[in-house]
């Protein structure tokens, strides 16, 4: 009969073994093509020793293709809980050295396991991706794991947060996992996301393509907008996702962390933007001016560059910033920068994230192209984001605020709380010139002097109606205000909404444009 020593000693060995991952060779070369191991990853991730591990001894129960004759440690798959700056979190870490990664009946059901756990527990559930696939000798068993997993994304969206890092290939139906969840993480040189790879490309098509200019980092951070953040490596991608967890509640029944509040760099915001609306300025600039120091954190930085989205802190509190981007596109909307604007307030609203706006817009982006891809309904899109948002909802009016693109931008008309607006701003169906051109085009024609006759009533366009004061008169602005207190107003404002309530009518969900 064993006795207490023999037992435990025969539990340390399993342990150990599986621990292991797939063998020294394996893990060899998955460190020499700049990738660390699952468990390497998590405690990196993690604050030190806070790591737990759950369903360690998990294995897969199939028999076909010599499946039975097959060991697979872990099942391919590292899961459990610790904490990131002492706050709960859940993570699962895929493990390429264990049959690719590839994702099994078991695979799925430890991954499963876990985000049921987060969701239970109010915590957020971060997934380490590295994987081939679906385990082919599994057949039907993989790909029914797959759709667990889904419907648990869905499910739990908006429940918890949920963040996917892509740390080396996810391919075919993988990559719908990562694409429901709320954030996605790449590197620069080590991830892959695509639906079928160049060698499948190239039988079906003829084009010929590498894997990452396929479906590398820089491709989906920059060109599909697929991704949020861009890492150096693996080190910079994980302490990226550490820092947007610090700025997130551990669930959509929760309030975002405080932190110590930081006085911004002193920028005059008055020699930064021009009052000439046609002249650009980086307006990142101005949020870094407002926001508390060092605390904005750009999402999507390198996709739809006319729009700038992201996280920020006033006074120490979480609020999700957008604006315009007048170095781009003179800021104007397109279908990419509807699409980063429109889910990104929906996150914010999801985890009770104010959303704060700094509308410096000429417009929708005219075009052929942008019509006949669909900008009315990816433009319809930033509409229902605002108006079915319930957070605080801050607006700050800097110059250009014109037509559609006004309204969309968190107006009064779709709900905003307050509305301020710089002396510079021009709130109008458009612009003075345009609009002239087009209402006093015979008078203009039938002048002698229509340069002088064209000066005179776009001034007097904008006297009364491209101004502040003229929208202020009316409602669709709360205050007009000098730039250089535009973060104590923010900060007033986001105060004095902290107790907001909003009923809205009792639904099951709205049918958001897609």
């Amino acid at each position: 009969m064993s006795n207490w020593k023999d037992l435990q000693d025969k539990l340390e060995e399993r342990r150990n073994y599986i621990h292991g991952g797939g063998g020294e060779k394996a893990v060899a070369k998955q460190l020499s093509l700049g990738k660390q191991t699952a468990r390497q990853r998590i405690e990196q991730l993690l604050d030190p020793g806070s790591f737990v591990e759950i369903n360690t001894f998990v294995q897969h129960r199939c028999t076909n293709l010599g499946m039975d004759k097959k060991e697979t440690p872990g099942e391919g798959v590292v899961t459990g809980y610790g904490t990131i700056d002492k706050r709960l979190v859940y993570v699962f870490s895929q493990d390429f050295t264990v049959v690719g990664g590839s994702l099994s009946e078991m695979h799925a059901k430890k991954i499963c396991a876990c985000m049921d756990l987060a969701a239970k527990t109010g915590a957020p559930v971060i997934g380490l991706n590295d994987s081939g696939g679906a385990r082919i000798q599994e057949g039907i068993d993989a790909l029914d794991g797959y759709g667990q997993i889904f419907y648990r994304n869905t499910v739990y969206s908006g429940v918890v947060p949920q963040i996917s890092v892509i740390l080396g290939p996810c391919a075919g139906g993988a990559v719908y996992s990562p694409a429901i969840t709320d954030f996605i993480f790449m590197t620069e040189k080590t991830s892959q996301m695509f639906i079928t790879g160049p060698q499948v490309i190239k039988s079906v098509t003829g084009e010929t393509i590498n894997p990452d200019d396929l479906g590398g980092g820089m491709v989906h951070n920059a060109t599909s907008g697929v991704a949020h953040f861009l890492g150096q490596d693996e080190a910079d991608c994980l302490n990226q996702v550490r820092r947007l967890i610090s700025y997130l509640p551990a669930n959509n029944l929760e309030k975002a962390p405080l932190a110590q509040p930081t006085k911004p760099p002193a920028i005059d915001l008055t020699e930064l933007v021009p009052t000439n609306p046609n002249a650009g300025y980086d307006v990142r600039q101005l949020i870094e001016a407002v926001v508390d120091g060092n605390s904005f954190m750009e999402v999507q930085a390198l996709f739809a560059p006319n729009a700038v989205v992201g996280l920020a802190r006033l006074q120490g509190q979480t609020a999700g910033i957008v604006a315009n981007q007048p170095m781009h596109l003179a800021g104007c909307l397109d279908i990419n920068a509807s699409d980063k604007i429109s889910r990104f307030v929906r996150f914010c609203d999801s985890f009770n994230i104010p959303v704060i706006t700094f509308v410096d817009v000429p417009g929708y982006l005219p075009g052929i192209a942008q019509e006949h891809s669909g900008i009315i309904r990816h433009g319809a899109k930033i509409l229902f984001a605002y108006s079915e948002a319930s957070v605080p909802k801050i607006t700050i009016l800097v110059r250009k605020a014109y037509g559609g693109a006004y309204v969309a931008l968190g107006s009064k008309s779709l709900g905003a709380d307050i509305v301020l607006a710089w002396p510079s701003a021009e709130i109008a169906v458009m612009g003075p010139e345009g609009a002239v051109n087009i209402i006093f085009r015979k008078e203009l024609a039938a002048s002698d002097t229509p340069d002088t006759l064209r000066k005179e009533l776009v001034q007097e366009y904008r006297d009364k109606f491209a101004n502040p004061i003229a929208a202020a008169g009316r409602g669709y602005v709360d205050d007009v205000i000098a730039p250089g207190d535009t973060r104590v107003h923010l900060i007033n404002s986001l105060s004095m909404l902290a107790g907001k309530r909003e009923k809205k009518p009792v639904k099951k969900h709205g049918n958001i444009p897609l």
